[in-house]
């Protein structure tokens, strides 16, 4: 998926810039340490990372806010590796945690991320550093300093971090269930552009990966309010629901992601007889003449498929077609209808017309390929919502503890008490996440056996003829 509008992020970061420019300037901090160096200039730029470069046995961590603790985007990620490299185990661990800041990141990092041993981080922060106001230098510097730490933290692992921009702070969204703030909502947005422009240089200077989660949301919310004034992807404002965080799993595989088809199937004439070809799998059995056609094939790999709540974003983004084109093109067939069978099951009626230009296959619900990566996308779905949610509630009520604990001072007569009891409840905290993490192994282990391709047999035959009225 290309930008939609491409100079939308450019205007909204001049905007924030002209707002910081024109407003009273902001207490300076006293703090000297909460001012972020400015980064060394280097002798020779670095290539920012183009592409995941995931081996078997990798480990990919998504660190990040509320939106990551959905388990949505990262799930739609992980159901895109599931199926197009079905034979590469990688690990995914979804560390998001709700109301978090670059600095909760850091609180919990050690246990979260890095025992992990990730090859790559991604990392969606800043929703909630910028603190839901108008551009407050101050915050701003303390949001840099603490993702300065995470990222060189992130490199100390020999890891390679993913910065991602904030994602959409959609006004409209609150206005339509009207819980606007104002004037929050007149410039918050405007605000997270100018943080992710700042992460943006991060990445260039250190040589990192990068992801676009602004614009995609930004572009495709503008061009379809032109139709549709109350569109949102953002019921609240701030938490994209499924078909918002299908756009950002996009963004992802856009910027980020090794770009690769599905499976690509011609059948043309060479030499004078009907030849097979095919990418990304392998055909046997072929017979073939201008009446029909027949073969097996062997896919290596199945169709990036989403469960049903996500099929809005899938289809706004045209996901199948940009990023799971599974296709498949008979030539030399006589005019005239055809049925197109894969197993004895009817997948569609075609014309020799059609069947020559080629016909697209990933979205064909009738499919048994589509049907197999559906149960995968449903089964990584259970594993989730089973799983790996519960493991960031977890993770979210050890975060309301320890600041319990932290409102105590150590003088304090209670404190002993209170810290022997957050200790014991830790212990069970440890207990519950490491049951929670067996039962994701458990499940990844299902999605590993349900996602391998199977051989079927594909038949293009003279579609029989409807019947015609009988005449009196």
């Amino acid at each position: 998926m290309k930008r939609i509008l491409a100079s939308s992020l450019a205007t909204l970061i001049a905007t924030s810039v002209v707002m910081a420019e024109t407003k009273p300037a902001a207490p300076a901090a006293t703090d000297a340490a909460k001012a972020p160096a400015a980064p060394a200039a280097p002798s020779k730029f670095k290539p920012l990372v183009e592409s995941l470069d995931l081996k078997d046995g990798d480990t990919l961590v998504f660190l990040g806010d509320s939106i990551t603790h959905q388990c949505l985007y990262t799930q739609y990620i992980e159901d895109f590796f599931y199926t197009r490299y079905p034979n590469v185990h990688i690990h995914f661990h979804n560390s998001g945690v709700g109301g978090d800041r670059a600095k909760d990141a850091l609180t919990r990092f050690d246990e979260d991320v890095a025992a992990y041993k990730p090859k790559y981080v991604t990392i969606l922060l800043g929703m909630n550093d910028g603190s839901y106001k108008d551009f407050d230098k101050a915050i701003f510097d303390t949001y840099q300093q603490d993702m300065t730490s995470l990222l060189d933290k992130i490199a100390g692992l020999g890891a390679t971090a993913i910065p991602m921009t904030p994602t959409m702070f959609d006004t409209r969204a609150k206005r339509l269930i009207g819980k606007t703030q104002e004037p929050r909502d007149t410039y918050y947005n405007g605000v997270l552009s100018l943080y992710g422009t700042w992460l943006r240089e991060q990445a260039e200077t250190r040589g990192l990966g990068f992801v676009d989660m602004w614009s995609p949301l930004n572009d495709l919310t503008m061009a379809t309010r032109k139709k549709t004034p109350d569109f949102t992807m953002i019921p609240d404002g701030v938490h994209p629901a499924a078909a918002g965080q299908a756009v950002m799993a996009v963004a992802m595989l856009e910027d980020i992601v090794p770009r690769s088809q599905c499976t690509q199937i011609m059948i043309d004439e060479k030499a004078g007889k009907l030849t097979p070809t095919a990418g990304g799998g392998k055909i046997s059995d072929f017979n073939g003449s201008d009446s029909g056609v027949s073969f097996t094939f062997a896919a290596d790999k199945l169709p990036w498929v989403l469960p049903p709540d996500a099929a809005d974003g899938y289809k706004l983004t045209h996901a199948g077609h940009h990023y799971s084109n599974e296709k498949v093109s008979v030539r030399g067939l006589k005019p005239g209808k055809y049925e197109f069978k894969i197993d004895g099951q009817t997948i569609g009626t075609y014309t020799a017309g059609q069947l020559g230009f080629g016909v697209e296959l990933e979205e064909n619900q009738k499919t048994p390929e589509y049907q197999q990566a559906l149960k995968v996308a449903l089964l990584n779905q259970q594993r989730n919502n089973e799983a790996y949610h519960p493991l960031r509630d977890q993770y979210s009520q050890l975060k309301g503890k320890r600041r319990d604990l932290a409102k105590i001072a150590e003088s304090d007569l209670q404190y002993a008490a209170k810290k022997a009891e957050f200790d014991q409840w830790y212990t069970g905290q440890k207990a519950k996440v490491a049951e929670l993490l067996a039962k994701a192994q458990d499940f990844e282990g299902q999605i590993y056996q349900a996602n391998q391709p199977a051989t079927h047999k594909y038949e293009f035959t003279p579609a029989p003829e409807a019947p015609t009225a009988a005449k009196k």
